[in-house]
């Protein structure tokens, strides 16, 4: 068997982070797996990837690159193998349920006709897909919908940015963020996810009563309260930010909609795999493992890179087209296997309220200035993206 080739440069600068789906597309086709100067290895074709993913007992979750278990940023479930991971996933599973979200498809339904009727005055004007559109009203009604207190919301934004940031290995972006002061946002954290603080009829309150039956501890509880605050936010408003300049990328798949707004599952779900919102998940194998002509040796950290994937043209037909009635049923946006995304109904209920209503309501998105990247080495997606809207 050959060495892992070494990938001839670092894929998280700031420049490469710029042009991420270039430089991971670059990873994919260089080799089956890639190593970094810093010895993680990079698996990024869409077969690869996918088995790695299902293959949990070979590509563990308790250890990944770059990782530092006294991160800021809440640690739970996505970093536990079966069997703690399916008695952990058990409780979000639970309290995100398509019946335990019907009450809250109204509270979106609502929130997001109100918002879409905010947005009709700004018609003509330049508006930022994310952070006056998907972001805001994301960071408006999520937090009601789990029962989290009116202060201190403003530190939803730094939350993302802390959780984010932190994922990425030691350099520039890193640096940079360890300089920012997260003190405020922890602390908001710690109160605004006590049980104490709660709705009780929120979600939030939902996963605390799991802890009541003994399923999880009450600091776990806490813990999970924050990953879906975090999860149930960050991928979800970049995925449909993507939607949005996607539609205005391919104004006949968006003209494909408007005619038959029952696509607009598939429509998210492409936006998700037409530019995924995380460039890669971190494992450590546990033993041996051959990928290709090649094997990568147990003990090494890895990254199975999601967003290369799913632009695999192995795979995919015409990977860089926007199309919405395309078969994603395989698209690893989502994930695959046991870490597959747990919270799913949960923003596929999120993007049916808001996405739904801008389909009913807006007539055509054009891009209206400069893609703006989220500089941040996993977190992969807009952080700003001009557009203008023509109402019907």
């Amino acid at each position: 068997m050959k060495d892992i080739p070494l990938f001839p440069y670092d894929i998280f600068t700031p420049d490469a982070v710029r042009n991420a789906r270039e430089v991971d597309d670059e990873v994919r086709e260089f080799a089956p797996a890639v190593r970094l100067s810093d010895g993680t290895v990079m698996i990024a074709r869409h077969k690869d990837v996918t088995a790695g993913l299902l293959d949990w007992k070979s590509f563990s979750s308790r250890s990944r690159p770059w990782h530092d278990p006294n991160s800021p940023r809440p640690e739970i479930l996505l970093t536990d193998d079966p069997p703690r991971h399916t008695q952990v996933r058990k409780v979000i599973q639970d309290a995100l349920s398509p019946r335990a979200l019907e009450r809250t498809k109204a509270v979106f339904q609502q929130a997001a006709e109100e918002f879409v009727t905010e947005l009709r005055s700004r018609e003509g004007e330049a508006v930022d897909a994310v952070g006056e559109i998907t972001q805001a009203f994301i960071f408006r009604v999520l937090p009601d919908v789990l029962g989290l207190p009116r202060q201190g919301r403003e530190h939803m934004h730094g939350f993302s940015q802390m959780v984010w940031a932190t994922m990425g290995p030691p350099g520039e972006l890193f640096d940079e963020a360890m300089r920012q002061d997260f003190s405020a946002v922890i602390a908001w954290l710690g109160t605004a996810c006590d049980r104490d603080a709660l709705d009780p009829d929120g979600i939030g309150a939902e996963i605390f009563r799991a802890a009541d039956r003994g399923q999880v501890t009450m600091d776990e509880a806490k813990l999970l309260l924050q990953t879906v605050l975090s999860a149930g936010a960050d991928t979800t408003y970049l995925t449909m930010a993507n939607a949005i300049r996607a539609w205005a990328l391919f104004p006949d798949q968006y003209e494909k909609l408007r005619a038959d707004p029952r696509l607009l599952r598939g429509a998210f779900d492409e936006s998700l795999r037409w530019d995924s919102p995380s460039r890669m998940a971190g494992r450590i194998t546990t033993c041996d493992v051959q990928v290709g002509d090649l094997v990568v040796p147990a003990g090494t950290r890895c990254g199975l890179m999601f967003a290369a994937a799913n632009r695999d043209p192995r795979y995919w037909s015409e990977p860089e087209k926007y199309d919405i009635e395309r078969d994603t049923k395989h698209s690893l946006g989502w994930g695959y296997g046991v870490h597959g995304c747990v919270g799913r109904v949960l923003a596929q209920t999120e993007a049916q309220a808001l996405l739904g209503t801008l389909v009913r309501e807006v007539a055509a998105f054009e891009i209206a200035g400069e893609y703006q990247p989220w500089m941040t080495t996993v977190g992969h997606g807009p952080i700003s993206q001009p557009v203008r809207l023509t109402f019907a």
